[in-house]
């Protein structure tokens, strides 16, 4: 739990993905076409990924990826992001990291 937490807040917006999820891939674009440019780290390409999908499950991620952090906190998984980008909430959260030049 403590390299997640770590990889968590090494910058202002994390995903915890695989390279082979759907899902993953959704969200990278949403945060892509927000101009948000977010640390990805794919658990399928990681010696420790396994530990690590358990240790966001243990923190309340109700899918293990994607897992969305911002500013060192748990968002949530696909259904939360969209949720909270439905709602008018995300691009707030988002916006000290849009890249708008």
């Amino acid at each position: 739990m403590e390299k997640v937490m770590r990889l968590a807040s090494e910058k202002g917006v994390v995903i915890f993905s695989k390279s082979s999820c759907c899902l993953c891939y959704a969200v990278k674009i949403l945060f892509q076409e927000l101009r948000v440019n977010p640390g990805v780290y794919e658990l399928d390409q990681d010696p420790e990924g396994r530990e690590m999908e358990k240790a966001l499950t243990r923190l309340g991620c109700n899918a293990p990826v994607p897992a969305v952090f911002i500013d060192g906190k748990l968002v949530g998984s696909t259904n939360e992001v969209m949720s909270l980008h439905l709602s008018g909430n995300l691009i707030p959260l988002l916006k000290p990291y849009q890249n708008l030049s």
